[in-house]
């Protein structure tokens, strides 16, 4: 189901005289390569996160981009990209990264902002130094939530309840870019997580012309 939504938002991308960048589907993790990771890490990965590991792809990235002269909606003005991705050999390096803000930056977990931060497992990097992280602090299912480090409107906003949701439901969006400010549009509150039944999400979807 996910590729066949991949390769519908890639052909109307084209279609409208976007730009796809890239389409990478490595093979499904095997259970050895995750547990080795988990050992590094210390802790064992979500299980939704394993299931699309095992099942899909360990490695997967999509980037495309909609053409310059294309004018949006107001509320989705921000919008001009598309970047999904994970890497399972490379969720150590970034959580690394993560840390280091944590260390460096936002080290007191009293504090509303910094405390965002803690008890998390970066897996995504946005390309302005934000993150995408499974809150390891609620049980069960670890939701995602958005990790800004520069008072971005988005921080602390729980994107999905668990990584299949975060999947369908962000596929069902196109994609949208990873900034917080392309897939807010798309949350109707912090709890929330992305609504690909919401009315925004029906109305871009409309417009842009996803058959998904």
């Amino acid at each position: 189901m996910i590729r066949e939504r991949i390769d519908r938002i890639a052909s109307r991308i084209i279609d409208i005289g976007g730009e796809v960048q890239e389409i990478v589907i490595q093979d499904p993790a095997t259970e050895n390569q995750i547990e080795l990771v988990e050992h590094h890490l210390g802790i064992a990965l979500p299980n939704s996160f394993k299931q699309v590991l095992l099942n899909f792809s360990s490695d997967f990235s999509f980037r495309w981009f909609l053409p310059d002269n294309l004018e949006l909606l107001n509320k989705f003005r921000g919008i001009f990209s598309g970047r999904p991705n994970w890497n399972l050999q490379q969720i150590i390096e970034i959580d690394e990264g993560r840390r280091g803000w944590v260390e460096h930056v936002f080290p007191n977990p009293e504090d509303e902002y910094d405390k965002v931060w803690h008890n998390k497992l970066a897996f995504m990097e946005v390309g302005n130094g934000d993150y995408f992280a499974f809150d390891l602090s609620e049980q069960g299912e670890y939701p995602i939530v958005y990790l800004s480090h520069d008072d971005g409107e988005g921080h602390g906003f729980i994107i999905a309840n668990n990584f299949i949701d975060f999947i369908n439901n962000w596929s069902r969006i196109g994609f949208v870019g990873t900034e917080d400010w392309q897939w807010m549009p798309f949350v109707e509150s912090k709890q929330s997580g992305i609504n690909p039944d919401g009315a925004s999400a029906i109305e871009f979807r409309e417009l842009m012309n996803f058959n998904i």
